[in-house]
């Protein structure tokens, strides 16, 4: 019997001028989420991170650190998915494609409710590790 085992993907922080980068998810669950997906096979995560942003928002970025990674069982509604996150920067407007009906720059104070998946969390410890400089413990 094979192994059963969580899916890895990858999400990110992408920060630009004027905020952090989200899209609105064509499939369900729908609404607004950081960009992300799942990572190929053969692919390492860095490289599905860089090229889920592109698929998704048409911006080239740059990683800068891994935020942490999350691997609550039921953080995704579809099934047990793992996401490995990072902070990056990109320059430019992003336009949604692929997976995301749009994609837009929104400020930290301004972000839509509800976001996708434990997208929320995530964006909470970003803000916290901007402030602070500290990486979120594990939970």
């Amino acid at each position: 019997m094979a192994p059963r085992n969580p899916y890895p993907t990858v999400d990110v922080v992408v920060e630009v001028e004027g905020g952090i980068v989200l899209i609105e998810r064509r499939g369900e669950p729908r609404g607004w989420a950081l960009p992300g997906g799942f990572v190929d096979y053969g692919e390492t995560v860095e490289d599905g991170a860089r090229r889920e942003v592109m698929e998704e928002t048409g911006l080239t970025v740059e990683l800068v650190t891994l935020l942490g990674v999350y691997s609550d069982p039921d953080r995704d509604p579809r099934q047990h998915n793992l996401s490995v996150t990072y902070v990056g920067r990109a320059e430019g407007t992003p336009e949604g494609a692929d997976d995301a009906a749009r994609a837009e720059v929104f400020p930290l104070d301004a972000l839509p409710e509800p976001l996708c998946f434990d997208h929320a969390r995530i964006v909470a410890d970003y803000r916290r590790w901007r402030e602070t400089g500290a990486i979120p413990d594990p939970r």
